[in-house]
Order: structure tokens, then C-alpha cells, then sequence
């Protein structure tokens, strides 16, 4: 789909012709997301102008954005003493901890499945889910990860920050099951 009108891979029309072309008008991470983001027993529609935004409608941008988000924070807090602190992971009692809590934990049966099924697009939707359940968590001020100004480093803090690292783990790996990158930084 392009422009909201459909767009037929034909040689003859003169439009998109070759995953190449693809590749090149979206590029490769967006190909290759979209077109294992479908059970291989459904038709495939590339909106080729969503592909391309880079904003959370893109499913793509959305996963890796929530990666890149979990470093920045993994790198902020590399300025305070988080190696002191023992994590206390009951204290973890929020919605939006333990929902990212069961999501994560989640991942090795959706990878074992979709191994089992040959179905990548499973891994494809848990990760969207996994980035759902991220971004509420991240962007939960009252949620704290890193102290503000002169606080020191609680177990609450490290338990977190434990819970953010899991989380770019998780992504890693599920972005690189499907050949697509985790940015660093976006």
C-alpha cells in the first residue's frame, strides 16, 4: 500500500518488483519485520508510508525505540552506585512492574512455540507486546529507575534497573531471532 491505494509487486506495472526495492524504500529491519510479522497463511500488505514513519505506528520503530530507551536508562544509571545496592525484587508491586514481569516471562514459551509451529510472526507479535508493556512502565514517572538529584540508590531503584536490563536482553534477542537490529540509540 502506498498513498492508501494497493501497490501490486508486477514487472510490467513498474512498481516495487523485487524484495530489493522493498528493502530499499523501507529499509531491511522494516522488510524483514513486515513480512515475518504475518502467519505464512495470510496474505501480506505492506503500508509502505506507515514502514517509513518513525513514530509508534511503525511496529518496527516501536520495538526497537523501546531498546534504545532501555540503554539510554542502562546509561544513566552507569553514573550512580547501583554495585552497592542489593536488588529487592518484592518491592516490585506496581501494575506496570509485574505486567512487564509476566510479559518477559512469557518469552521463552512464545520462542519455543514459534520454533516448534515454524511460525516467526509469534515472536514478531510478543515483542510488540513486550515494547507495550515497556513503554507505560519507562515513561511512569513515579516509577523510578535512577535517583533524582542528591537521593542515593535504593533496592527499589536496583530492583528496576534489573527489570530494564532483562527487558533490552529480551528485545536483543527476539529482534535478533528475526535478523532485525537493536539500536543503541534512536
Amino acid at each position: 500500500v502506498k498513498d492508501g491505494a494497493a501497490v501490486r509487486m508486477s514487472k510490467r506495472a513498474g512498481t516495487v518488483v523485487t524484495l530489493d526495492d522493498l528493502v530499499e524504500q523501507i529499509g531491511v529491519d522494516a522488510a524483514r519485520y513486515s513480512l515475518v510479522r504475518s502467519s505464512v497463511n495470510s496474505s501480506i500488505d505492506i503500508d509502505l508510508d506507515l514502514w517509513t514513519r518513525q513514530d509508534s505506528e511503525n511496529p518496527v520503530y516501536y520495538v526497537q525505540y523501546a531498546h534504545a530507551r532501555t540503554n539510554q536508562i542502562i546509561g544513566n544509571a552507569a553514573a550512580f552506585d547501583y554495585a552497592s545496592v542489593a536488588p529487592d525484587f518484592a518491592l516490585l508491586t506496581d501494575a506496570r512492574e509485574g505486567e512487564l514481569i509476566r510479559t518477559l516471562g512469557e518469552y521463552p514459551r512464545v520462542v519455543a512455540t514459534a520454533a516448534e509451529m515454524r511460525e516467526p510472526h509469534r515472536v514478531v507479535r510478543y515483542l510488540e507486546e513486550l515494547a507495550g508493556a515497556y513503554h507505560p512502565f519507562q515513561s511512569d514517572k513515579t516509577l523510578r529507575v535512577i535517583p533524582q538529584g542528591d537521593d542515593v540508590v535504593t533496592p527499589l531503584n536496583a530492583a528496576r534497573l534489573e527489570l530494564v536490563k532483562a527487558t533490552r536482553q529480551v528485545l536483543a534477542n527476539g529482534l535478533g531471532l528475526l535478523g532485525v537490529n537493536a539500536p543503541e540509540r534512536m
